[in-house]
């Protein structure tokens, strides 16, 4: 594996380690708290889900910078849209489940959303900026 092209992949996963230590001691603080308890998806999954997406993402944007630098911008546009509507997909399982807790959970899935688009974001902005 090329350690230069592929270093924005690296860097994702050590910050999405970083945040998950950070979220999951969170939720260990606040254990006794039943307000976070019973969520449908557990953090790991939702993390899991988030970092795969991250990884797809950054992989087509390494492979259209390698053809063409131009479309990359147009193509983050296109895959965040595309992550979107499945991220959509698998929270609505969340927001029909009854659940006494499904504010909370709703805001810990966007806020992992949230935090794994700017991390996207600030890679993309790197990608473009680094035109060699």
């Amino acid at each position: 594996m090329n350690y230069k092209k592929h270093q924005p992949i690296i860097e994702v996963f050590f910050l999405s380690i970083m945040v998950y230590i950070i979220h999951k001691l969170f939720f260990f603080l606040n254990d006794s708290n039943p307000k976070f308890q019973g969520f449908y998806f557990p953090i790991e999954i939702v993390y899991g889900f988030f970092f795969i997406c991250s990884v797809i993402i950054l992989l087509i944007l390494i492979k259209v910078k390698t053809n063409n630098i131009d479309n990359v911008g147009y193509t983050f546009l296109w895959v965040t849209c595309i992550k979107m509507a499945i991220s959509y997909a698998v929270l609505y399982p969340i927001l029909h489940s009854g659940n006494p807790n499904v504010r909370i959970e709703k805001l810990n899935f966007f806020l992992v959303f949230a935090l794994f688009l700017t991390i996207e974001t600030i890679v993309t902005i790197r990608i473009l900026n680094n035109k060699q």
